[in-house]
């Protein structure tokens, strides 16, 4: 076997689970083994991971219970073995989509897929320098479209801030129409009162006059 060159994919595996169903490699070293050790300590929930280990990458995707992995020369950058695991999902999941591969054996898979693997290496590796432009205009546009979804929702989220100040001010006028038809009724309340009080003051010195005008007239003839 060949010696890994710079910017080269050197080892990749299909796993369910920790089984690896197929595996392929055209290099001679201990990469399968740190691989697998890896693949036993992959974070649970974690979608996408990378191991860096003496000048070398071991990239992971994990998706619907099956991982796939690809080692890759450090100088291969980030973006050529995340192109490649892509292209090997989508190949691995056309051919034993459906739960074919629910059931196969460890490495059961490697004499048929791995060929499958060495031409999706071989590919990867011949486009490489516009499969990463192509990753980055796709991560740069993601960005865009990551800030524009915030914007939406800070535009939103205003636009929810301010129906609450509007329902907050509508309340507010509601609130002062009232007190203002509620202060009204209380004046002329407290008017009416007021009348009362003074018509029944009115009425007590009328009563007075009335009583003291009688007693007066008593003690002198008023008719004369």
């Amino acid at each position: 076997m060949s010696r890994p060159q710079e910017g080269s994919l050197i080892y990749s595996f299909v796993a369910r689970g920790t089984v690896v169903l197929a595996e392929y490699t055209q290099f001679a070293g201990n990469f399968p083994d740190i691989a697998t050790e890896c693949l036993q300590r992959l974070p649970s929930g974690s979608s996408r991971f990378t191991y860096t280990c003496n000048r070398h990458t071991f990239n992971f995707l994990v998706a619907d219970g099956y991982a796939y992995c690809v080692v890759a020369t450090e100088s291969a950058g980030k973006q050529i073995p995340i192109a490649f695991l892509e292209r090997l999902k989508e190949e691995f999941k056309k051919r034993y989509g459906g739960g074919k591969a629910d059931t196969a054996v460890a490495k059961s898979l490697s004499r048929e897929f791995g060929p499958v693997m060495k031409e999706q290496m071989k590919d990867t590796m011949d486009h490489a320098e516009e499969i990463d432009q192509m990753m980055k205009v796709k991560a740069q546009v993601a960005q865009v479209k990551n800030v524009m979804l915030n914007n939406i929702d800070q535009a939103m989220d205003r636009g929810v801030k301010l129906t609450i100040l509007e329902d907050k001010a509508e309340n507010l006028h509601e609130e002062a129409q009232k007190f203002k038809t509620r202060g009204g009724e209380i004046r002329r309340k407290m008017w009416y009162q007021n009348m009362k009080i003074k018509l029944a003051v009115f009425g007590i010195v009328l009563l007075l006059v009335l009583i003291i005008w009688l007693s007066i007239c008593k003690g002198f003839d008023c008719s004369n």
